[in-house]
């Protein structure tokens, strides 16, 4: 019995590790063709840059891509798209958004800081996608 708890322990801890490991480690940005590391610094919302990508996205982006708005945006949320489809749409800028002139309130620094918060968590970022 006590072997049994010990290594359910041990499997539980092992998962909260694995969890913790970021994936992708990377990603290549072809607007600026670097390669843009995205597992240096704490997780999700703290002080990383993809991070504050994070919080960007959700101030500047979905404060028209949200349920229910009245400007015709779709509603999108991180795990709206794959990693390579968050890719295109930085690259293209092909959404109604960036022709009409949204994406001009937001430097190229948020762009990218954006764009590396939406590849890191998105649809498939379990994957081990690094591309660069």
């Amino acid at each position: 019995m006590k072997q049994g708890a010990i290594a359910l322990i041990f499997v539980l801890c092992l998962g909260v590790a694995m969890q913790a490991y970021a994936r992708p480690a990377k990603r290549f940005d072809e607007s600026t063709k670097t390669c843009r590391v995205l597992d240096d610094g704490p997780l999700e919302w703290e002080s990383s840059s993809w991070g504050q990508g994070g919080k960007m996205f959700k101030s500047l982006c979905q404060s028209c891509h949200h349920p229910g708005n009245d400007k015709g945006a779709s509603f999108l949320w991180v795990e709206s798209k794959t990693s390579k489809a968050w890719n295109r749409v930085f690259t293209q800028k092909y959404p109604q958004c960036a022709k009409d002139g949204s994406w001009q309130s937001m430097t190229m620094d948020q762009q990218l800081m954006v764009n590396d918060y939406l590849y890191r968590w998105a649809k498939n970022s379990a994957d081990l996608n690094d591309n660069c």
